[in-house]
């Protein structure tokens, strides 16, 4: 049995081949290799298993007739070892056991012996070809992720909890939301979760910001336009609309939208109908809208900046979101899931931040919200030569007090002297009932007992 050599071709794999008969052993032993793959040689289905326990493999080119066991359990629990790796049956006997073989355990082709090389060739090339679009996929969905952020959102304080269960209540619903909150606090983030919980989640999302877009082309970006139908349009284009049909479209700080686009958009709403500019036709579309805004629609209504009936169409499911000042108590956790996703390092250090410095985060007022602690924390992480990022990393405004502002009550405390007077608050709430106020602070009873108990010791050694 071969040893491969460590370093990899771009679209070299890794082969196991199982198979009793010698002759092809050293055939495949020779060929393989001069295809431009490793392979590792296996005489039964016995030893093959063992081989994909310790050593992970890209494809196993598998005989059905072997001694011990078949290739169709060396299949079986190749499946479970390492679920990702391609499947090739390679057999003398054509049967409908092993064409059903082949397709309950997703095999990626079943070839009869004798085989020729060249068709072994071009088949690993197509393997080699897809394992290689598979990583590049996640290499761009890894990426996508760190720009976008998982749209998850981090945090355990009540109103967190309660904007997570309205997400899950409506997500499945094709109904209209309107995700109401300052700027900064993440209402987009909610849009992608309602897309990413919802029956949409493999069709499109489209983000686009109503403040953003030139008066004279929100029209055409939103609908689309048919060549000619205005100075510049030199080609037919399609909208928003069309190009998230199926999927989901998140209309940002929709109370900038003109009044006289209000009335168009109300009427997409109403009737599922789009038409280009410049288009006689109608084309019908199915998207699930999703609104946002930092304004109070209710008062531009009554201002008349804004239509009230659009206002009552597209708040169908209302969910508002809290500022970061008014859940304070997620900032350490948000702070560290923001460093991680800034960082390129892989592991998980200890201590990220010094319980000063996530002191100073939670007493901070946050003006810009969640996207000012995005940028605050990518301050320390580039100040910080070694962990933890402490106050002198932040940026100069956080060492300042507002003005006339008053004292923050969470001035001059550890987090663990905030972390016990939350855990007494929560007592009292509940009438010392400890389920009760470990179920509303996010922590297990365990937990709970345990940090009341290292409390307790503290005190008895201080004393």
């Amino acid at each position: 049995m071969e040893k491969p050599e460590e370093t990899r071709l771009p679209e070299e794999l890794q082969i196991l081949f199982a198979d009793d008969e010698q002759s092809l052993q050293e055939l495949m032993r020779i060929e393989l290799p001069r295809m431009g793959h490793r392979v590792t040689v296996c005489p039964d289905g016995i030893t093959a298993i063992e081989v994909i326990n310790e050593q992970a493999f890209d494809c196993l080119l598998v005989d059905l007739d072997m001694p011990g066991i078949s290739g169709i359990d060396v299949i079986q629990q190749a499946r479970e070892i390492s679920p990702d790796m391609d499947i090739v049956i390679l057999t003398g006997k054509s049967s409908l056991e092993s064409a059903i073989a082949a397709v309950r355990f997703g095999v990626f082709e079943y070839l009869t012996k004798p085989c020729k090389l060249a068709e072994l060739k071009t088949l690993l090339s197509k393997i080699a070809n897809k394992r290689q679009l598979e990583k590049k996929y996640h290499a761009l969905k890894r990426q996508l992720l760190r720009v976008e952020g998982d749209p998850e959102l981090v945090g355990n304080g009540p109103q967190i909890v309660d904007v997570k269960q309205l997400i899950e209540r409506v997500a499945p619903t094709d109904s209209t939301v309107l995700v109401c909150g300052e700027t900064g606090t993440g209402k987009e983030l909610v849009a992608r979760a309602i897309h990413q919980q919802s029956l949409r989640a493999e069709m499109p999302f489209l983000a686009v910001n109503c403040g953003a877009l030139p008066e004279n082309l929100i029209e055409s970006e939103l609908f689309g336009h048919r060549k000619g139908a205005f100075t510049g349009a030199d080609e037919s284009r399609r909208g928003l609309f069309e190009v998230a049909n199926g999927g989901s479209l998140m209309l940002d700080e929709i109370g900038e939208l003109p009044r006289a686009m209000q009335a168009k958009l109300l009427r997409v709403l109403e009737s599922g109908e789009v038409r280009r500019v410049g288009d006689e036709q109608v084309f019908q579309v199915d998207v699930r809208i999703i609104c946002a805004t930092h304004r109070d629609l209710p008062a531009m209504a009554r201002s008349g900046d804004f239509r009230e009936d659009l206002m009552f169409r597209i708040n169908t499911f209302e969910i508002i979101l809290p500022a970061l000042r008014e859940h304070s108590e997620d900032i350490p956790q948000l702070a560290e899931h923001l460093y991680q996703r800034l960082s390129r390092e892989m592991t998980q250090p200890a201590v990220i931040f010094s319980d000063e410095t996530l002191v100073m985060l939670q007493s901070y007022h946050w003006p810009g919200n969640v996207r000012e602690l995005v940028n605050a924390v990518e301050h320390g992480m580039i100040l910080c030569d070694q962990l933890p990022i402490r106050p002198e990393h932040m940026p100069k405004r956080f060492l300042e007090k507002e003005p006339g502002a008053t004292p923050s009550p969470l001035a001059g405390k550890t987090l663990k002297q905030l972390e016990m007077e939350a855990i007494h608050a929560a007592l009292a709430r509940n009438d010392s009932n400890k389920p009760a106020a470990a179920e509303e602070l996010g922590i297990s009873l365990k937990t709970l007992y345990n940090k009341l108990n290292c409390a307790a010791a503290e005190d008895r050694k201080a004393s």
